[in-house]
């Protein structure tokens, strides 16, 4: 949330009109600069960092699971077909973004203490039908989203310190994790987003090395795929990883000039697909089917500082992507309580607190790490990032008028407009057929043998048996009873 004493100054770009506020505020005091340095946040490359840290986070944990699923294959090839196909609804969602905020803002519409919505923007476009289903995905699939984080968490501290079982560990940082309460907008997750990258970097390349180091395991095999059901599970867990972007408005209200956002979420997805695609490979070729059976990386790796630093800087990251999937239910409550524009930090700190709730509840009965990244991805990532932005972007400029009176114009490469809808229409149509039909048979029937094999509230998933100790000895009858240990000794003096 931008502080209400900024001056407004109108730009124009283009067709674009923004009453931008000044994210540079005065640097004269060294407290200023600092602050300014660490919080204040609202470049291109603010924004190119939290799509960069946001978009894989625990995921990266996952994808040698779906490799395993997918074979080595389908697996690069999902993750650069989805790459491409995430990064092009986030152009779309970033247009509507500028459409309705233009539109409003010839209305003289202040914004300067208000954080525009994905929701937001499908009722001013489409009206309040489109609004509420917009909502009701959106807010879905961000608050499994926060549960996916949580019950990362406790996966990878498991492997730090098994002491205690991943159920407590989720009770631990659900309420570490409560602690994003106070950070206002993503405005200020400027240093986060930096240090989020850097972790995902380090994470990601020691997966990467340390698979190579470590060698193929004895028998190795490749199996995969060889089953429906596994292909498609993994399948939409690509899905879900490069579906990252249902917080796009929310980074784009953050920036001083949103216009810039278009192409950003394109660059993060190819630097991303540095990190994603040798970690994956190296995993699965190190270690093949046995990924089966365990859904997070970290689990097959032998113990060594190095590995313990990754779970530590991961363990972070998923901290600050909790922010990240997080913030949006705050604003939506907020909203919904009429706190939204109070100026009072503590105030909204305390408002938003009953927003966790149901997140730490729901890591707790579902803590399938793993399988309920694809049951999200096929139920509610298509709908939420994928069907219903191409579907808005062509009912929004359906029309001559609409579309000549466009603030952003398709681009020639793509064919304009008729290139721009046919574009949709496959995006439409696949993720309905392959992501949410396919996707959502695969991930659910999945998700239910979880279920069935570990049962809800599961104490600790996929942790190895506890060693068992040697049964006690018992003496076979007739046999002559050991001799106390005096007479033992007495016997031989």
């Amino acid at each position: 949330m931008e502080s209400s004493d900024k001056v407004v100054e109108t730009v124009i770009v283009g067709n674009y009109v923004e009453m931008e506020s000044e994210g540079k505020p005065n640097n004269t005091d060294i407290k200023s600069k600092i602050s300014n340095l660490f919080w204040h946040g609202g470049s291109a490359y603010d924004a190119w960092f939290s799509c960069a840290s946001n978009q894989v986070a625990q995921v990266l944990l996952t994808l040698p699971y779906s490799f395993s699923q997918l074979g080595m294959l389908s697996g690069v090839t999902f993750q650069l077909f989805y790459g491409l196909l995430g990064s092009w609804t986030a152009y779309l969602i970033s247009i509507l973004y500028i459409e309705y905020r233009t539109r409003k803002e010839r209305e003289k519409v202040d914004f300067r203490n208000h954080v525009i919505q994905w929701f937001e923007v499908l009722d001013g476009l489409l009206g309040k039908h489109w609004r509420n289903v917009g909502l009701a995905f959106n807010c879905t699939f961000l608050l499994f989203g926060s549960v996916i984080q949580l019950i990362a968490c406790a996966s990878n501290i498991y492997y730090i310190n098994d002491n205690l079982d991943k159920r407590t560990w989720t009770y631990i940082f659900g309420a570490c994790c409560a602690t994003t309460v106070f950070i206002p907008s993503f405005h200020n997750y400027r240093i986060w987003s930096f240090l989020g990258l850097l972790m995902t970097t380090y994470t990601a390349w020691y997966l990467t090395v340390a698979s190579l180091l470590h060698g193929q395991v004895e028998g190795v095999k490749h199996s995969g795929p060889t089953k429906m059901v596994l292909y498609f599970t993994g399948a939409t867990n690509i899905l879900y990883t490069f579906g990252g972007h249902a917080v796009t408005v929310e980074i784009m209200h953050a920036m001083w000039k949103p216009q810039k956002f278009k192409a950003i979420y394109l660059w993060a997805t190819l630097y991303v697909l540095t990190l994603t695609l040798p970690s994956a490979a190296s995993v699965y070729w190190a270690f093949g089917d046995l990924i089966l059976d365990h859904s997070n990386a970290f689990s097959l790796l032998p113990k060594s500082p190095f590995r313990d630093m990754a779970l530590f800087l991961n363990l972070f990251l998923q901290f600050i992507t909790f922010g990240f999937a997080c913030t949006p239910l705050y604003f939506v409550w907020e909203k919904a309580i009429g706190l939204h524009e109070c100026r009072s930090l503590c105030k909204r700190a305390a408002a938003r607190l009953p927003v966790v709730v149901p997140i730490w509840f729901l890591a707790i009965i579902f803590p399938f790490f793993g399988p309920i990244n694809s049951s999200v991805g096929s139920l509610l990532v298509s709908f939420t990032v994928y069907i219903i932005p191409a579907l808005a972007h062509m009912l929004t400029f359906k029309t001559a008028a609409a579309r000549e009176n466009a603030v952003e114009q398709p681009p020639k490469f793509v064919g304009r407009w008729a290139g721009t809808f046919t574009i949709n229409i496959f995006v439409v149509v696949w993720v309905l057929i392959v992501g949410f039909g396919f996707g959502g048979w695969a991930s659910m029937t999945n998700f239910i043998h979880q279920i069935d094999t570990f049962g809800l509230f599961t104490k600790c998933y996929q942790c190895p048996p506890p060693p068992r100790s040697p049964p006690p000895l018992i003496p076979q009858v007739g046999a002559p009873s050991p001799a106390p240990a005096n007479i033992t000794r007495h016997h031989h003096l």
